[in-house]
């Protein structure tokens, strides 16, 4: 059995859900609606550090999450502010509303300018709190297909497969067009000519159209080709053109 998610009346009585609102009001009262404006002001600082757990103390907290931020404009700060008090229980109706009206006046100022782990963080909101379930059930495929990714890429760090070499082999067995098993009915993907991830990448482009949570997936999905990911190696040795997919 899967361990379950705490009820509502269970989280109410939770000490430590008590010590990481505290502070919450007077926090919440210094978030500006004014998004315009925020664009203009660009937080400095030295270097950024990015936050790793967060502190009960939320004053703390926006403390040292506002160094993720530096050279970053306000507004990409206050995004992730209104999303902690969310995550905190603190007058979640109020501060999704606000969440939702900064997506839509800012959505494509947010795409371009969040970096991939708030992008994840958003749609996570979006499919905890929205009230439309197409917002819903494509912010879940967000999260999927990001962890999906992130998992791979931690298990090629842990195993040390960064200087990896194909195997000629089997790539020799690929381009003979034989079809190699992976598991439960799915097999290897064909580097170099297949076309599945271009008919992927052409479903997301439709569903993109949809709404904020699909335009965000887009976001995503392109981004893979650009890092280091096995998106981008793959693509890297792909050689027919006509079914790309970034």
């Amino acid at each position: 059995m899967s361990r379950r998610n705490k009820t509502r009346f269970e989280r109410w009585f939770s000490l430590s859900r008590h010590k990481r609102r505290s502070g919450a009001i007077v926090l919440s009262e210094k978030i500006s609606s004014d998004f315009s404006r925020q664009k203009q002001i660009t937080i400095d600082g030295d270097e950024i550090q990015y936050t790793h757990g967060s502190s009960n103390n939320l004053e703390e907290h926006f403390v040292a999450l506002r160094d993720e931020f530096i050279d970053q404009s306000e507004l990409c700060y206050t995004h992730a502010k209104i999303i902690v008090l969310i995550r905190r229980d603190f007058e979640s109706k109020k501060h999704f509303a606000i969440f939702e009206n900064l997506w839509k006046e800012e959505k494509d100022y947010l795409l371009k300018h969040l970096n991939t782990r708030w992008l994840i963080s958003a749609t996570d909101t979006f499919a905890d709190l929205s009230d439309d379930d197409s917002i819903k059930a494509l912010s879940v495929a967000c999260s999927c297909l990001l962890n999906t990714v992130k998992m791979q890429e931690s298990e090629h760090f842990i195993t040390n497969t960064n200087s990896s070499i194909d195997d000629k082999e089997k790539m020799t067995r690929l381009d003979n067009e034989e079809r190699v098993p992976l598991f439960d009915g799915t097999s290897v993907f064909k580097i170099g000519t297949d076309d599945t991830l271009r008919n992927m990448r052409w479903r997301i482009d439709k569903i993109a159209k949809i709404n904020i949570a699909g335009a965000i997936l887009l976001e995503i999905f392109l981004r893979l080709q650009e890092h280091d990911t096995v998106f981008k190696r793959l693509k890297d040795r792909h050689i027919r053109s006509k079914t790309g997919w970034w």
